[in-house]
């Protein structure tokens, strides 16, 4: 009788330990998603600020009405089409959830993480096509119309240096600036998502 509990107990606990390690390599796989997303979101959070920035100087261009500067505010024009796409494929909290491996984690507030990052990237990703929605819809058509797309030269200076075209680039900002805020949010939450992870990879 002792010898088959002790033979259940052993089992027992080799059980646990391959569940740990499946846990473990779980964590890892995600780790090495989160690296990944990270870098992609710093780039696209600095390649949409570089254009902000751009494109709160052209409002400030029309703003003071310097017709001085009507060649750099045509380079600008030329690129109110540029915007930063994260655009994440796949959802890490599905395919833990359909894959079984949420079986396999205990610490929930990793798991409440992974839940809170794709909420993330939903909203991420919603920005993101809203602001290719306006570009498509209103920046396109209305550049068309006033800049040589070949030499960046202004057509018609006297429908680009208006409260109209102002407001328009004035959209644009603002949506960027929600889309960084996002970038920035998301990237501390990943940040602290790791943190949680390697806790547990540190503690076998």
């Amino acid at each position: 009788m002792i010898g088959i509990l002790l033979a259940l107990q052993v089992d027992s606990w080799n059980d646990d330990r391959l569940k740990r390690i499946e846990e473990l390599n779980y964590y890892r796989n995600v780790r090495e998603q989160l690296v990944d997303d990270s870098t992609s979101i710093n780039a696209n959070r600095r390649y949409n600020l570089r254009y902000l920035k751009q494109f709160n100087t052209a409002i400030n261009i029309i703003e003071i009405d310097d017709r001085s500067q009507i060649d750099s505010l045509g380079e600008i024009m030329l690129n109110l089409t540029q915007y930063s796409d994260f655009d994440r494929q796949g959802n890490l909290y599905e395919t833990l959830v359909t894959g079984g491996e949420i079986k396999l984690l205990r610490n929930r507030e990793i798991i409440n993480g992974i839940r809170d990052l794709e909420r993330r990237y939903i909203y991420m990703n919603r920005m993101e096509n809203i602001h290719w929605s306006v570009i498509m819809q209103d920046v396109l058509p209305s550049i068309s119309l006033n800049l040589k797309f070949s030499t960046s030269e202004i057509q018609q200076p006297e429908r680009v240096y208006t409260y109209q075209f102002q407001n328009l680039i004035l959209g644009l900002t603002i949506i960027m600036g929600e889309k960084d805020t996002i970038y920035f949010e998301t990237n501390d939450h990943i940040k602290s998502l790791m943190g949680l992870i390697d806790k547990e990879l540190q503690t076998r």
